[in-house]
């Protein structure tokens, strides 16, 4: 539990930065799959996933860093971010609204500087002193 109260931000963090990897990668990946393959068009079930993937993983890190912030802006703002990349994320599979694909970028970034910030602002060196629940 230690592990995960201290660790939540770089979780948060890096799984940030990695579902931006993908995003990036996504086009230039289908890009060069459609210069050397014009037959299939679909796109794998495993790379769709990685979206629902990433979006688990940032809650629980948004979800165990907000217990053990300090800071009661950061609360909102990592929520904020987190169910705006939900809302791209979802529209992106069922097509509600017609967004630009360099939208989801936004709540990425977001949540990446986010989870750095409370990285250093809530320099704890005991178990519970950034917790609410004392």
């Amino acid at each position: 539990m230690i592990i995960t109260n201290q660790k939540s931000d770089n979780i948060g963090a890096i799984a940030s930065t990695l579902c931006l990897i993908h995003c990036i990668a996504t086009p230039i990946l289908f890009i060069a799959q459609t210069c050397s393959i014009t037959c299939c068009s679909a796109t794998p079930i495993w790379w769709r996933s990685i979206d629902y993937f990433f979006l688990i993983i940032s809650f629980y890190a948004i979800y165990r860093s907000t217990k053990t912030t300090t800071s009661n802006w950061i609360k909102p703002a990592l929520w904020l971010s987190w169910f705006m990349l939900f809302i791209i994320i979802i529209n992106e599979k069922m097509a509600w609204f017609n967004f630009p694909e360099s939208l989801i970028y936004v709540p990425a970034l977001i949540l990446i500087a986010l989870h750095l910030y409370n990285r250093k602002y809530c320099q704890c060196k005991t178990t519970n002193c950034c917790t609410n629940e004392k």
